[in-house]
């Protein structure tokens, strides 16, 4: 069946970005470890039914406990989630507030915010500790993990969608081709039936009776072989002796040529000699002039045939015409012709085409919706990209800050300068960690928000549609009884076939469709057209069966062969046939014509020629190069030719000859076995014959429709693009391009606020080191001996800008 190939391949490969996929993937297995919950969806589902909720106020006690018991069971498989989320909203609601509390603290000089630094021996350690862990742990874990992968999700998904176009595009192609091809498909079928038909009647025309191929074929075959053989040898030795005649004049123009003066020079002698030498080799290599004739045995077959042989032919055409003058040959042809009648009729009570132009015109009016909102969408998914491109920005800005403090900070940082006297360059890397600090309390919950809503709802995606489309428990809930109509144990057999019993799927179908079977087996349209029953041959012979059993036909006053002819074909068989001398014909004409190649030999003659001095010998030499290609044209290759048609027929004549006798006496013996079969039981074998015809005939058409019915299961409508719609709508846009690229921005986002936390701390800490401080402590000697001061009510603090001194530097 012709079929045409599908643009469409409904696989998607992420590319490198794959890699983060898989990670996402396996998080989410260990925040929802468990398996598809088929039970509690069927049951949330069938609460919300009609019928559900009718019920439901007339037991009220027992439906209360169904749904508590079914609310654990939903929160037991969400429990990851329900954790993750509330962890989240923790997240949200205490950063903000204990970053609220935190800058109350620092200006009331409390939480780190009095600057004021103790002066400690490890102070250094702690220095580069804090200023490593913010580094590592923060800055390289949020950037790579956080930023990175959130901004690769959030262009993959752009990326997508602007492709997602042509992929559209390309189902919409097939899906025309598909309701395009249908039709022509089915004709395609149907036009076949009339090569069964033509077959079936090229055999009910040809005879049954082959005996004038075997009488006046072979007869004649053996004539016409004769009369080439006696023709070709007559060419072959009229033309041997002409092409001898020519060579010997060649040969003696050759050497009056070498006898010229000319090759008695130095330069021409040897070339003369060996030309000269040659020339023995001009000379006719077979010969046809003693090859025994054929005269006699062609006479004796001429004979053979001057007796009429047709009487046999007319007799055996009588017993056909009387076999076909019976109504067996008019019935075969009526129920073939009310076959391909029904047919035809039958595929166009089908309403295909009306059903195709509608779904095209759909198809159509779909494919024009979506090039003009197309667009719309792609204007949307510009500013989701844009907003997720400011939300990446946030975590990059408090990343900008913590870099540039740490890079300020480990610059202008000075081990000789106390905390009051630190440099511009110091200070302001421990602002720019402040500002960062800032700006994560700040944008921490913004971040946080939008982490616990992509995580909930791409999360629940990937474990709820995705991961059961993919395993197909999502068909199973789909095709659960009288679920999405009360009424209906199968919905999709309902909607499509009007009959809810029938066992057709959802998954059935897309399983089938999948495999790309004809769309006859994968909506069960048996139900509504059953093709078994129109190519039930059996219903259409049942008639011409019964009138098998009653054909009359009267062969008692027939006679094949009498005795002239069975005498005419003996004396075929001894017509002298085998008497030829094969051996002496196939001897000559394995030889070649001549001893030697006459195209070789002018050509290495002409070549000689141009060895000798210019002059009269190399133009007369060339002469006679050219003379003897001439000969070989016009006189060597008709007898090739000739010696070609005499091996064909001299072949045949030997391989007839070693099978005539025997070919004969089974001519007749067959024609004898005939006659006895026409005079004693010639009509009982005639319908038993008839019969095996009829099986014959009938086989045809068992093969014709069990090759419909296999074209129309797995062929004819293959389904394949309807599957592919579903994978390029479920599997490719939803899981692959939208499910995969929200949870791994999601991922993303996530990580990089929690790491704000532990950031925010060792940020914290650091500035301490970097920022220039107001006051410090003072020591009275070099052995780190604390001063008390309390008369100045300083708590042994020191402010410079009061005493105008230095405090010492500790190295």
């Amino acid at each position: 069946v012709p079929a045409k190939t599908y643009d469409t391949g409904a696989y998607h490969e992420p590319g490198a970005i794959g890699i983060l996929f898989k990670i996402v993937h396996a998080f989410l297995y260990l925040v929802q470890p468990n398996s598809f919950p088929q039970v509690i969806i069927y049951s949330l589902l069938n609460l919300f039914m009609p019928s559900s909720l009718w019920k439901y106020n007339f037991n009220l006690s027992l439906d209360l406990i169904k749904n508590v018991v079914l609310t654990l069971q939903a929160i037991y498989y969400e429990i990851g989630f329900i954790v993750s989320a509330a962890l989240g909203l923790l997240f949200i609601l205490l950063l903000p507030l204990v970053g609220l509390c935190f800058c109350m603290c620092r200006c009331c000089d409390n939480c780190g915010g009095e600057m004021h630094q103790r002066q400690k021996k490890n102070a250094d350690c702690q220095r580069s500790c804090f200023a490593t862990f913010l580094f590592v742990a923060s800055l390289i874990i949020r950037q790579v993990v956080g930023v990175i992968c959130a901004y690769a999700a959030n262009q993959h998904l752009t990326n997508q969608v602007r492709g997602a176009k042509k992929l559209v595009n390309s189902n919409f192609k097939d899906l025309k081709t598909f309701l395009n091809d249908t039709p022509a498909q089915i004709d395609y079928l149907v036009s076949q039936y009339n090569t069964t038909k033509d077959k079936a009647l090229s055999d009910l025309n040809s005879k049954y009776f082959y005996l004038k191929g075997v009488s006046n074929v072979s007869i004649r075959e053996t004539k016409e072989a004769l009369e080439n053989v006696s023709v070709s040898v007559e060419v072959l030795q009229e033309g041997t002796e002409r092409l001898h005649a020519n060579l010997t004049d060649v040969k003696m123009h050759l050497s009056n040529t070498l006898s010229d003066s000319a090759c008695s020079a130095a330069q021409a002698a040897s070339t003369c000699n060996i030309i000269r030498n040659s020339l023995s080799q001009l000379n006719i290599n077979a010969n046809f002039s003693g090859l025994p004739g054929v005269n006699s045995q062609l006479a004796k077959v001429n004979d053979v045939l001057k007796i009429d042989l047709s009487s046999l032919v007319q007799k055996v055409s009588s017993i056909d015409s009387q076999y076909r003058q019976s109504n067996f040959f008019h019935n075969i042809k009526s129920v073939l012709e009310s076959i391909g009648s029904n047919i035809t009729t039958f595929t166009k009570m089908l309403p295909v085409q009306k059903i195709v132009a509608d779904l095209m015109a759909y198809l159509t009016q779909s494919e024009t919706y979506f090039q003009d909102y197309f667009p719309v969408v792609e204007q949307y998914d510009f500013y989701r990209w844009l907003g997720c491109l400011i939300l990446c920005c946030m975590v990059v800005l408090i990343l900008v800050f913590y870099y540039l403090g740490l890079l300020c900070g480990t610059c202008g940082y000075d081990k000789h300068a106390s905390p009051t006297t630190r440099g511009c360059i110091s200070n302001t890397g421990g602002n720019f960690l402040m500002a960062g600090v800032g700006f994560s309390f700040l944008f921490s919950w913004v971040l946080m928000i939008v982490v616990v809503l992509t995580f909930v709802t791409g999360g629940n995606v990937e474990k709820l549609v995705c991961e059961p489309f993919e395993d197909k428990n999502l068909f199973k809930i789909l095709d659960t009884p009288y679920l999405l109509n009360q009424h209906w144990k199968n919905y999709l057999a309902g909607i499509i076939l009007k009959n809810p019993n029938v066992n057709l799927t959802f998954e059935k179908v897309y399983s089938d469709c999948k495999e790309n079977k004809g769309i006859y087996t994968s909506l069960h349209l048996e139900h509504l057209f059953n093709i078994n029953e129109l190519l039930n041959i059996s219903t259409y012979t049942e008639d011409v069966t019964l009138r098998i059993e009653h054909i009359q036909i009267n062969l008692s006053k027939i006679i094949l062969l009498d005795e002239i002819g069975k005498e005419n074909l003996l004396n075929f068989s001894s017509s002298g046939i085998d008497g030829i001398d094969f051996s002496a014909y196939l001897t000559e004409i394995n030889k070649s014509v001549t001893k030697v190649d006459l195209l070789s030999f002018a050509n290495d003659l002409e070549a000689r020629a141009d060895q000798l001095p210019k002059g009269a010998l190399e133009n007369a030499l060339k002469g006679h190069a050219n003379n003897i290609r001439m000969i070989h044209n016009q006189q060597v290759v008709p007898l090739e030719q000739a010696m070609s048609t005499l091996n064909q027929s001299i072949r045949l004549l030997k391989r007839t000859s070693s099978e005539l006798t025997v070919k004969v006496k089974n001519v007749i013996s067959a024609v004898n076995a005939a006659q006895n079969l026409i005079n004693n039981n010639a009509s009982q074998v005639i319908v038993q014959e008839t019969k095996k015809y009829m099986d014959t005939i009938i086989g045809y058409f068992e093969q014709y429709t069990e090759w419909v019915k296999e074209s129309i299961a797995m062929e004819v409508a293959a389904c394949k693009p309807i599957a592919n719609v579903v994978d390029t709508a479920v599997d490719i846009f939803l899981c692959s391009y939208i499910a995969d690229s929200v949870n791994t921005f999601w991922f993303g986002l996530g990580g990089s606020s929690i790491f704000l936390i532990p950031a925010i701390i060792f940020a914290v800490k650091l500035s301490k080191y970097y920022r220039r401080m107001d006051t410090e402590d003072v020591y009275d000697d070099f052995e780190n001996i604390p001063m008390k001061t309390t008369e100045n009510g300083n708590n042994g603090y020191h402010k410079e800008h009061l005493y105008g001194i230095h405090n010492p530097v500790f190295t």
